[in-house]
C-alpha cells in the first residue's frame, strides 16, 4: 500500500477534490465556442450527406480538444499523438502551435473579427440552437413506451426525416433535428427500403446517401409541445406519412430492440455500382 505521504498520492486527493468544479469550468469553455462546432458540424452534414451525424461529428471534436490540450502539461518526454490530417500541417503552423505550447496559451493573440462569445444567430443552420449545451457524459435516453418495439405494427405510420425537418421549419439544415432531439426514435434505410421508398414514390433516388424514417406520431407529439406549437413555421402538411411493408417494420422492431439495450447498429452500406 502506498502512503498518504506519498507525494502522488497527496496530489491525486487533491485534484480529486477540485475535478468537480475543473470539469465544470471547461464544460463553460467548450459552451463558448460549441456555436462554431455546431456551425462546422451542420456545414459538413449538409456538403456530404444525412449518413454524418452532426452530435457524434461534434463530440468527436471536443475529446480531440482535450487531447491536444495536454500538450499545454507535456514534461517534453510523452507527446500526444497527432491526428493524420494533423501531420501534414504547414511547418509555419507547427512552429506557431509549438510557440504557443511552450507559453502555456490555448489560444492565439486576439484578432480583428467577431468574439467566440459574440451571436451567432444569423449563421446558417444555428438559429434556435443556442440552447443545446454539450453533454458528453449524459447518453441518450432510450427507455419508456416510445422505445418499446411492440408499438412498432404493421399500421403505424412513418415520415422521412427531411419531411419531418421541413414540417418542423429545419427544412434548410437537415440534421438539425437529429441535434436538437437525440432521443427521437430513427432508422437508417438499407438499400432495400429505398429502393422500396422510391418504387412507391416517397422519396427520390439518393444513390447512397442516407434516408432516415421516423414515426409520425413522434413528429406530432413534437409539433404539439410549447417549442413548436405557436410556431409560424410549422407545417405539418409536409410530413406525407406512409406505412411501410411488413418485412421493413419488422427491421425497424429489431433495431429499436438493438438501440433499447444499448447497442449500437452501424449504418447501412450501399452496394458498389
Amino acid at each position: 500500500t502506498r502512503s498518504f505521504t506519498d507525494p502522488s498520492v497527496s496530489m491525486d486527493l487533491l485534484r480529486a477534490v477540485l475535478q468537480p468544479s475543473i470539469n465544470e469550468e471547461i464544460r463553460g469553455v467548450f459552451n463558448k465556442y460549441m456555436k462554431f462546432f455546431q456551425t462546422a458540424a451542420i456545414n459538413v452534414r449538409d456538403n456530404v450527406g444525412e449518413e454524418v451525424d452532426p452530435e457524434q461529428l461534434i463530440q468527436e471534436t471536443c475529446r480531440s480538444c482535450l487531447e491536444q490540450a495536454k500538450l499545454l502539461f507535456s514534461d517534453g518526454k510523452k507527446v500526444v499523438p497527432r491526428l493524420p490530417h494533423e501531420q501534414a500541417v504547414p511547418k509555419r503552423a507547427r512552429q506557431m502551435d509549438e510557440e504557443l505550447s511552450r507559453r502555456g496559451s490555448p489560444i492565439p493573440k486576439k484578432r480583428k473579427g467577431r468574439p467566440p462569445g459574440q451571436s451567432l444567430a444569423n449563421d446558417r443552420g444555428v438559429s434556435g440552437m443556442a440552447a443545446w449545451k454539450l453533454k458528453v457524459s449524459e447518453p441518450v435516453k432510450r427507455d419508456g413506451p416510445k422505445w418499446d418495439p411492440s408499438r412498432l405494427t404493421e399500421t403505424t405510420t412513418f415520415v422521412l426525416g427531411s419531411r419531418a425537418n421541413k414540417a418542423l421549419g429545419m427544412g434548410g439544415t437537415r440534421g438539425r433535428l437529429y441535434i436538437k432531439h437525440p432521443h427521437l426514435f430513427k432508422y437508417a434505410a438499407d438499400p432495400q427500403d429505398k429502393h422500396w421508398l422510391t418504387e412507391q414514390q416517397h422519396m427520390r433516388a439518393i444513390g447512397g446517401k442516407m434516408a432516415y424514417l421516423l414515426i409520425e406520431e413522434d413528429i406530432r407529439d413534437l409539433a404539439a409541445s410549447e417549442d413548436y406549437r405557436d410556431s409560424v413555421d410549422l407545417h405539418l402538411e409536409e410530413l406525407k406519412p406512409f406505412i411501410p411493408p411488413a418485412w421493413m417494420t419488422e427491421k425497424m422492431q429489431k433495431h429499436m430492440e438493438t438501440l433499447r439495450r444499448g447497442g449500437e447498429v452501424p449504418p447501412p452500406e450501399d452496394p458498389p455500382e
